[in-house]
């Protein structure tokens, strides 16, 4: 039977901690039950991947486990009518790399319900370009717009602006018209993030320090991939009206705020997770970053890698040093 390479994770039987992750020659019986088989063409490096492959982050609960939580690859077998061998088939999480053997190996076996098809305006590379990252900032501006909010409603906030979530999230709004305040902690970012479309730039620090009830209304909505403090201080300076799409916690999962700015201005917190989300609102999804993505400005966040470099990756993108999106060709 043909073996190939695995990132591939184990855990101490007696002990907490989790092994370092290693490549391992592995088969398809190493891999576990699902319907579809994929051979995987290409797959990113999300925040969430760096905390399963350095273990700094209790993302992976069960052993052994291969991690990556996206991929985009052709279907090699089928035991469902939904797909047929040679599909060209898109996943975002599911549990993937964490419940369930993920996209850092050659092959993916996984259940038919967690796939979409790639739609044909969009490459493998291109839909790895977007990842679970760009596809989760899709469905924050969906949220932004359920919640009533246009271009004209005024500007809108994106926290992280340089990371995955947050670059993307700068190009579809800009694209859609609205101004963009992009918020970094990496002021050599600027003409990157102006490249992507932003009016503005803020410093995060203007959004670290003691948080307040209610500051100055400066945005009308906002896209934060930060959490803890830096949403607290996003939400006390939310127009009247206004809402905000969370989806991150790189600054911490605590909201250290007040309840001022949901009674007394009525803001919106909006959560949005990408791993449950049902089958047709991730088909919508990529329906919209086909048409509202520009295409220019996703190759232009987008840096190439191979699977070698996978490993080291992971730790770069905890440490800050990943600038928008890392696309892993196989």
């Amino acid at each position: 039977m043909e073996r190939f390479d695995a990132i591939w994770i184990t855990k101490e039987d007696d002990a907490k901690r989790q092994n370092p992750a290693e490549v391992k020659a592995i088969t398809l019986d190493d891999l576990m039950p699902g319907d579809v088989t994929v051979e995987v063409t290409h797959t990113t490096v999300n925040y969430k991947d760096g905390l399963a492959v350095t273990g700094k982050g209790p993302v992976v609960r069960r052993f052994p486990m291969i991690p990556g939580i996206d991929f985009a690859g052709r279907v090699v077998a089928s035991d469902t009518d939904a797909y047929s061998v040679g599909d060209e088939v898109i996943l975002n999480g599911w549990g993937v790399g964490e419940t369930h053997m993920g996209a850092y190996a050659r092959y993916a076996r996984v259940k038919g319900d967690w796939l979409i098809h790639r739609p044909g305006a969009l490459t493998a590379e291109r839909a790895m370009a977007i990842g679970t990252a760009g596809y989760t900032a899709m469905l924050c501006v969906l949220a932004l717009e359920n919640a009533g909010l246009t271009p004209t409603s005024g500007p809108v906030l994106v926290t992280g602006a340089s990371g995955g979530v947050g670059s993307v999230a700068v190009s579809i709004l800009a694209k859609l018209g609205y101004h963009v305040i992009a918020s970094t902690g990496r002021p050599a970012e600027e003409s990157y993030l102006k490249g992507l479309g932003a009016a503005e730039i803020l410093d995060r620090n203007e959004l670290s320090g003691s948080v307040r009830p209610l500051g100055r209304e400066r945005w009308a909505g906002a896209v934060d991939a930060v959490g803890s403090i830096t949403l607290a201080n996003v939400l006390g300076q939310t127009a009247y009206g206004g809402a905000v799409a969370a989806c991150g916690l790189a600054q911490g999962g605590d909201l250290p705020g007040f309840v001022h700015p949901f009674i007394l201005r009525g803001v919106k917190l909006l959560g949005v997770d990408s791993v449950m989300v049902p089958k047709d609102r991730r088909v919508a999804a990529y329906d919209r970053l086909v048409s509202d993505m520009p295409m220019d400005k996703l190759d232009a966040v987008a840096t190439r890698i191979g699977f070698d470099d996978l490993i080291g990756a992971a730790g770069d993108i905890l440490d800050g040093k990943v600038r928008g999106r890392l696309v892993c060709t196989y």
